[in-house]
């Protein structure tokens, strides 16, 4: 004899695993078609603010370079928030530290010290 309710589970059970792929399968497709568009982003023109750089000075905080527009900021940023350390010209914030007499380069106290001497001669 046919197992008619055995076969109706079966059939029952296979119609809704086709169901679960499709419905994952369109999510992940409209996730990535989304996302191409860069309709998710607050902004979908070009960027006016950019992190340029990030230092880690410990666990939680750091020294963040960062360009807002045609302005140059340097932040501190701690689990207290953030802070503005100075605001910089485009110039110092291209400023590459320059290199000892053995070819090294100087650790960030001496790259620092140099930087806001150069900052106090203005």
């Amino acid at each position: 004899m046919l197992d008619l309710e055995g076969d109706a589970a079966l059939g029952s059970f296979l119609w809704m695993l086709v169901c679960v792929v499709l419905i994952i399968g369109l999510a992940y497709w409209f996730t990535r078609y989304v996302a191409g568009r860069g309709a998710l982003s607050a902004f979908s023109g070009p960027r006016r603010m950019e992190v340029l750089d990030r230092l880690p000075l410990g666990r939680d905080q750091s020294v963040v370079l960062a360009r807002v527009g045609e302005r140059y900021l340097l932040l501190g940023a701690g689990t207290a928030g953030v802070t503005l350390l100075a605001e910089l010209t485009g110039e110092e914030a291209a400023w590459k530290p320059p290199e000892t007499a053995e070819g090294e380069k100087p650790g960030f106290k001496e790259a620092f010290l140099t930087m806001m001497k150069q900052k106090e001669r203005r």
